[in-house]
């Protein structure tokens, strides 16, 4: 049996069960980091991983209206969670919240065994209705210079699916340009590279700002990150914009929908939902 059919399995065994989920409308592919060492400055390593909230929050919401997950990490393991995202201070304040928040993404099939990305461009791309790439640091690892994620992001630009990214999640946007490997590389020599074919290029977007990151970089005792993701996609041709630091803020440009920081989970969430459901009633 393949890991796409056990994966389909898994979410009816959960529906059986009572899980509160409803009916399927279709399903999301959620496209994770398989990494979870940020390579700093200097040689050293930052431990990463996927921000609870920002996987878990558009989760819940795409589940309670009725959609499945599908999960991706490039080499089909299971994601990391940064473990200083679970705090309640990314869930309001409410510890309740966040640990029903960790309970459903602990549920979700294939949570321990994700689907690879070469199983999921191997098989039919049109089965999946949106897809969401939460943040965290590790995106910066190996979905920014990954030729796969360009092939994935390319199916669904074409089709005019909804792609939500969030926080460091749409630094996974510039793999969709001819060299993505190159782009970053240059990046972290700290070059101004020029982007290739972006697919993006004049999409108005957001991402985590660099005021955010410079309080983010602080914590490192010193060290550094290779690159800011912000200047790396302003370097690329994107139409960059922001709101106060901190607060909510996301933007909407066609099928894209892209979130600044982990403070706009939900209302990517909201937004991604409007999209599905509008092209489902086209």
């Amino acid at each position: 049996m393949t890991k796409v059919s056990t994966l389909a399995l898994a979410f009816a065994g959960a529906m059986l069960a009572g899980t509160a989920i409803a009916a399927p409308k279709g399903e999301v592919l959620v496209l994770l980091s398989s990494e979870n060492q940020l390579p700093l400055k200097d040689g050293k390593q930052y431990p990463t991983g996927f921000y609870l909230n920002e996987f878990g929050v558009p989760a819940d919401h795409l589940l309670k209206a009725g959609y499945q997950l599908v999960l991706v990490t490039p080499r089909g393991n299971a994601p990391s969670v940064d473990e200083r995202s679970i705090d309640p201070q990314y869930f309001g304040g409410d510890e309740a919240e966040m640990k029903r928040i960790q309970t459903v993404v602990e549920g979700l099939p294939g949570i321990q065994d994700s689907l690879s990305l070469k199983e999921v461009l191997a098989n039919d791309l049109d089965r999946y209705a949106g897809l969401l790439i939460p943040g965290g640091h590790a995106p910066l690892i190996d979905l920014a210079n990954n030729p796969e994620v360009g092939t994935l992001l390319r199916h669904f630009h074409q089709a005019g699916k909804p792609t939500a990214a969030i926080c460091h999640g749409p630094i996974a946007l510039l793999s969709a340009q001819d060299d993505p490997v190159g782009y970053q590389a240059a990046l972290a020599r700290g070059e101004k590279p020029a982007a290739s074919n972006w697919l993006y290029q004049g999409y108005r977007m957001t991402i985590f700002a660099d005021p955010e990151e410079q309080v983010f970089e602080s914590s490192l005792n010193g060290d550094r990150i290779l690159f800011y993701p912000a200047n790396a996609m302003a370097g690329a041709g994107g139409e960059m914009g922001y709101g106060k630091a901190w607060s909510p803020n996301v933007v909407v440009d066609r099928e894209l929908i892209t979130g600044q920081n982990p403070f706009s989970d939900h209302a990517l969430a909201k937004a991604l939902v409007e999209k599905l459901e509008a092209r489902k009633g086209e």
